[in-house]
């Protein structure tokens, strides 16, 4: 196929990883869905390379679920970095019953696979789901994804620093679907291979201006003493662990986590001309392969941003695994 001949949806949209790595492939977005309004707000702050005329967010992907599907656009490829809750056999099989809720997020992506049929899809989680209750969970995912008329490839867990070249230590598991009627050969499908990580984290810091509130201090903080005589090096990241410092040795950045700079643990540390500071949400932007051109609109509080990079995908992953993907579209 050429390129540019595809349109996409984009589920569980967050600030937009997905979107930009499947335009780059020449997609061209006509859904997207969000329920983080602050998330929402990023993306609509950013200027898109496509812009479908008939392009729509419906911020809920149980409402599409229960649309009309004339009512929702038709498109090629779905892609959802779905949320990564402790999903059970039980949550999954009893859906919209079960007490807690759990399994609605995925019965919801099985109805709209139903009703849309889209050539393809590609699937993001954590890596835990495929150990999660001895790997019943993820053989049953893939199951009920078969149901539903798709040749599913294997699922791959892909590390962003090996195949995404950026110094972030971000395993994710990955599943890529075809359509039964256009007998993909899912042998074929190649995941992108390890890269040489030109990188270190040393080269993602802000040189200078760093504001004075992403600086630890004994005024600031009473775990300050505990953090000073942890952090030592200057060519590592450290992680505050509530009661410890974790230090990461690899020259890498750990996983960005979604809790990280809201007083809590996994809040990545660096120690830079003597002092110890957070990282950046700028600096998060770009230890997820984002551009100097992506917006952090203004007056956003920096706990929705850290929020935000810590549950997005690593874009130069994405955009690896989408031209694969669309190949066989």
């Amino acid at each position: 196929m050429t390129l540019s001949t595809f349109t996409f949806a984009d589920l569980f949209a967050g600030i937009g990883g997905m979107r930009i790595a499947f335009e780059s492939a020449g997609g061209v977005c006509v859904l997207t869905s969000e329920l983080d309004r602050h998330a929402r707000d990023t993306y609509k702050a950013q200027r898109w390379k496509s812009q479908a005329r008939d392009h729509v967010y419906i911020d809920d992907v149980e409402k599409i679920a229960r649309m009309n599907p004339g009512k929702v656009p038709d498109f090629d490829v779905m892609v959802a970095g779905f949320p990564c809750q402790p999903y059970s056999i039980a949550g999954l099989r009893e859906g919209l019953a079960d007490a807690k809720g759990r399994g609605k997020v995925f019965l919801s992506m099985l109805s709209i696979l139903a009703k849309k049929q889209p050539k393809a899809f590609l699937l993001e989680n954590v890596k835990g789901m495929l150990s999660h209750d001895g790997g019943q969970t993820i053989r049953y995912m893939r199951h009920r994804l078969e149901q539903k008329g798709y040749r599913l490839t294997n699922s791959q867990v892909l590390n962003s620093m090996n195949h995404g070249g950026v110094p972030q230590n971000r395993e994710r598991v990955f599943i890529v679907g075809y359509r039964d009627d256009l007998d993909v050969d899912t042998s074929e499908f190649r995941w992108p291979n390890p890269i040489q990580l030109k990188s270190s984290l040393r080269d993602v810091l802000e040189k200078s201006g760093v504001d004075e509130k992403y600086f630890y201090s004994a005024e600031k903080y009473d775990c300050f003493p505990e953090i000073e005589a942890a952090v030592k090096r200057t060519d590592t990241a450290y992680q505050w662990r509530r009661v410890y410092v974790r230090e990461n040795k690899s020259g890498v950045c750990p996983a960005l986590t979604a809790n990280m700079g809201s007083g809590g643990h996994n809040v990545p540390l660096v120690r830079i001309g003597g002092r110890i500071r957070k990282l950046t949400p700028r600096e998060c932007a770009r230890l997820q392969g984002f551009s100097e051109n992506f917006i952090l609109p203004p007056g956003m509080a920096d706990s929705h941003l850290y929020h935000q990079f810590g549950n997005s995908v690593t874009v130069p992953l994405i955009r690896r695994i989408a031209r694969e993907v669309v190949k066989f579209v």
